[in-house]
């Protein structure tokens, strides 16, 4: 790799600082092929940051004659187009992704996920991130690793060299990679810093924006990658203090240590209760296991149940107390001035939440199937598509955060169900559900079917006729899930407009009328 910097320092902080706009905003999870209830293996991603350009394109695959050059193009996955910061050698091939505001699975069947993490040691963050050079930003990392890798631990070995060659860009990131038959856990801390641990097939992992590998056994080569200096840049800069254990280091704490981070903390602690409750964990530790073994074996839609919840039946319950209204709602906005939400895992800003499951036993371009939704997972669907599918619908590519509401907008549609939602939650939840639920518990086995017929047809040779089996299959699903939800967006505006109840008055449920004072008109 040849590093041709063609801008300079200054547009790179500048990058720098305006990724960190979307700090801290997603959350991960990660399941092993031993660990499901069809020896699938999963990572999820809800996609929560609030510029994310939510459009979906299938980048095609290209063979690349030799000599061709690889852009280094920082910040590319915006509303405008990135900045060049340098080139490299391009490989002779490239794979077929899925790009949208991070890139999350190729043809190969390898998926991704990542979740942002900081340090409140300003030392550290000046260190790693202010003074940092680097040019490699985690959306740049995904994206070449996509187009290069046929396994998960290519993929990370990718990421890592590229990090090594020319430098991290931006906060601290942690990649979940899965290519069905292993998942690896990845965390880029600053400069040339990584570390990378590949996850036991019966574990579960949660990674909520704050770094989580810890206690690594920096010997076992076969189940551990990290850069050459992961242990003596510390040393040197005084931030490790004593003797190193090589069988238990722990880079999460050296390079983004972060001391009260109940934001993160809270979302690691609820997931693991959620998979493993017999393990009794307090919601108030400032460190949760790296895995845990998951009381009974997981399906997608145990983990989707997950990537939607909102503390409920907890003492963080968001549907109870004053701030969820009368309604229930456990949506929470932006707030400003001293204070805090309880942070869900389901939150009203999320732009889509993807689902990756990856069945090792099939052929790889049929293997890896990406389960999509737009919005927040509690009041969203997931629907299949694939890498190879020679198309996509084309409500994923129309419209904008940033303008106006329109009915042909596949992102702008579920934003409008969950919008519609918040007018009386506690009861429109309840409609979606029952017109969702049975309706993806359908999904999930004639995908599985289709799924499986499309792998024969590939093994026979016959690999157009399993392609165009996949696409048609999960275009008119697409299709008819963004109907359905605009046309249930529609119903939830009529059903609970201004206050009523299909035009019938309802009023406020008693425990509200007391709580705000509502009582006899006094002279």
């Amino acid at each position: 790799m040849r590093n041709k910097k063609l801008a300079s320092l200054a547009i790179a902080l500048c990058l720098v600082m305006a990724m960190g706009l979307v700090a801290s905003a997603c959350t991960v999870v990660a399941v092993g092929k031993d660990a499901t209830v069809n020896g699938t293996s999963i990572i999820t991603h809800n996609d929560d940051s609030t510029s994310a350009n939510f459009k979906l394109w299938i980048i095609e695959e290209k063979d690349w004659p030799e000599g061709s050059v690889r852009k280094l193009i920082m910040n590319d996955h915006g509303y405008e187009p990135g900045d060049v910061m340098g080139e490299m050698p391009q490989a002779s091939h490239t794979y077929r992704y899925f790009k949208s505001r991070y890139s999350f699975m190729n043809e190969m069947g390898v998926a991704m996920g990542e979740s942002t993490f900081g340090t409140d040691n300003e030392e550290i963050k000046k260190d790693l991130v202010k003074d940092s050079d680097g040019i490699i930003d985690c959306w740049l990392a995904q994206d070449i690793a996509l187009e290069r890798a046929a396994t998960a631990r290519e993929a990370v070995k990718i990421m890592g060299d590229l990090v090594e060659e020319f430098g991290w860009a931006g906060s601290g990131e942690t990649i979940n990679v899965t290519d069905g038959d292993e998942v690896w856990i990845a965390e880029f801390y600053g400069r040339d810093l990584w570390c990378a641990v590949r996850m036991p097939d019966d574990m579960f992992f949660v990674s909520a924006n704050r770094a989580r590998l810890r206690e690594i056994d920096l010997t076992d080569k076969e189940n551990v990658m990290h850069s050459p200096n992961i242990v003596s840049y510390g040393v040197n800069k005084g931030w490790i203090e004593g003797n190193v254990n090589w069988k238990s280091f722990s880079p999460a704490q050296v390079y983004a240590p972060h001391h009260d981070r109940l934001y993160s903390t809270r979302r690691v602690w609820r997931a693991q209760e959620l998979v493993a409750p017999s393990l009794k964990q307090s919601p108030k530790e400032h460190n949760y296991p790296l895995f845990v073994k998951p009381d009974k074996k997981l399906s997608t839609w145990d983990i989707f149940k997950i990537k939607g919840d909102y503390y409920e039946g907890t003492d963080y319950d968001l549907t109870e107390g004053p701030a969820a209204g009368p309604w229930g709602n456990p949506i929470r906005i932006a707030n400003k001035g001293e204070g805090a939400w309880e942070r869900s895992i389901n939150m009203h800003r999320t732009c889509y939440v993807h689902i990756g499951e990856v069945d090792p036993k099939l052929p790889a371009p049929i293997k890896g199937i990406s389960w999509f939704g737009y919005g927040a997972p509690d009041t969203t669907y997931l629907t299949p598509l694939w890498p190879i599918m020679r198309k996509l619908p084309e409500f994923y590519e129309v419209g904008s955060r940033f303008e106006d509401f329109r009915r042909d907008s596949g992102w702008w549609v579920n934003s409008y169900v969950q919008e519609m939602a918040t007018l009386r939650y506690c009861e429109a939840i309840e409609e979606i559900y029952a017109l969702r639920d049975p309706k993806m518990r359908e999904q999930f086995t004639e995908t599985y079917a289709v799924q499986k017929d499309a792998a024969k047809l590939w093994r026979q040779g016959k690999k157009n006729q399993a392609i165009d089996q996949l696409t048609r299959f999960a275009y008119d699903r697409a299709v008819d899930w963004n109907r359905t939800w605009l046309k249930l967006g529609d119903h939830l505006l009529g059903n609970y407009a201004l206050g009523y109840r299909n035009f019938k008055t309802t009023g406020y449920p008693q425990w509200w009328n007391d709580f705000i004072g509502y009582g006899p008109l006094e002279r």
